[in-house]
């Protein structure tokens, strides 16, 4: 039996190709429900790419050329874990993964252990909330933006998101329309509109190869680099009223300074600033490096062992719900050497 640790986009569709393959599979869901990992994003949130653009392999996502809330993104995950009897065991977390001395792994659960011939671990990108190590006072309200849902939770006041990225982004545009906001930014990126001649942009990702160019190769390192923005940028924020100040290095009192000099007082601070690997669970020798995964194209050195669903595993697609089904049929292929000697 093969065990796929975690039933978001990238487990289910590495579920689904596993199952075609003629493999017994099982998918480990720390939550209680396929797709809350979705519902428990802000409540504007909505995909970058169109409904037509966002399909797991098998199972069209409705919607054409509209962009789905992410409350429609959890209900599809479930309808296609439904559609294709996927075996997914709910509310178990894997606390510890083992290599038996025979080759076999040990998946500790806080429901048990499981025995699997093969693993893959489809965990996702978001794993820990990064925070800075900035030391507020307590009157000011802050949060991750994992924990952000919408203004109305948020007291009156000045608003900091700190955080370049498209999170930091849209949650900046979104409260400007209802109180005061500044957005921290570190490192620029480039901003791509997210429709281009009437078309949307992964269109045209798509059509020229970029989304699939390999990660290693020129122009997937290039992408790595500075992944672009997709539609609000620093120049739409302001025209929006946000004001923009470069990265913030200290905290004195209720006052915050950037590292040109600027001042910032706010009575709320949204980090926008990404999540970092956890692979601390991982007991595996030759597995990781450096605390986060050692493989090529999904497949690790440890056999048996493979991932789905990180960023750039293959190409800018791999961790998009679009394009993440590409990856989850090689990863599968890998292990049909495996069942034919079984078979034989």
């Amino acid at each position: 039996m093969i065990i796929v640790i975690g039933a978001g986009q990238a487990g289910l569709a590495a579920g689904r190709e596993l199952r075609l393959a003629g493999h017994d599979v099982l998918l480990l869901e720390a939550h209680a429900r396929v797709g809350e990992s979705w519902r428990r994003r802000w409540d504007s949130l909505r995909l970058f790419t169109p409904a037509r653009l966002s399909s797991l392999p098998g199972l069209p996502l409705p919607g054409g050329d509209r962009y789905p809330g992410k409350d429609e993104v959890a209900e599809y995950l479930q309808d296609y874990a439904t559609h294709f009897e996927l075996p997914i065991q709910l509310d178990t977390s894997v606390t510890q993964l083992l290599r038996a001395p025979d080759g076999t792994f040990e998946v500790v659960t806080d429901r048990g252990i499981l025995t699997a011939d093969g693993v893959v671990v489809a965990t996702g990108p978001f794993q820990r909330p990064h925070v800075p190590d900035l030391p507020l006072p307590p009157e000011i309200v802050t949060l991750h933006s994992a924990s952000y849902r919408n203004p109305g939770q948020l007291p009156d006041g000045r608003v900091l998101v700190v955080g370049g990225g498209n999170s930091g982004m849209q949650i900046a545009a979104e409260l400007s329309a209802s109180r005061p906001v500044t957005l921290a930014l570190g490192k620029r990126q480039p901003v791509l509109p997210q429709r281009f001649l009437g078309l949307d942009l992964f269109v045209w990702l798509q059509a020229v190869g970029i989304v699939r160019a390999p990660a290693t190769g020129r122009i997937g390192r290039l992408i790595r680099e500075r992944d672009p923005l997709i539609g609000v940028g620093p120049g739409e924020l302001r025209r929006l009223g946000v004001r923009i100040v470069d990265r913030i290095v200290t905290a004195e009192g209720d006052e915050l300074r950037t590292a040109s000099g600027h001042r910032v007082t706010p009575s709320v601070v949204i980090w926008a600033t990404g999540y970092r690997p956890d692979y601390g669970w991982m007991h595996i020798p030759g597995a990781l490096v450096n605390g986060v995964p050692l493989h090529t194209a999904g497949i690790s050195p440890v056999p048996g062992l493979t991932y789905v669903g990180l960023p750039f595993q293959r190409n800018r697609g791999s961790a998009l719900l679009g394009w993440v089904g590409h990856d989850a049929a090689l990863v599968a292929q890998s292990y049909m050497t495996d069942l034919r000697s079984k078979i034989g």
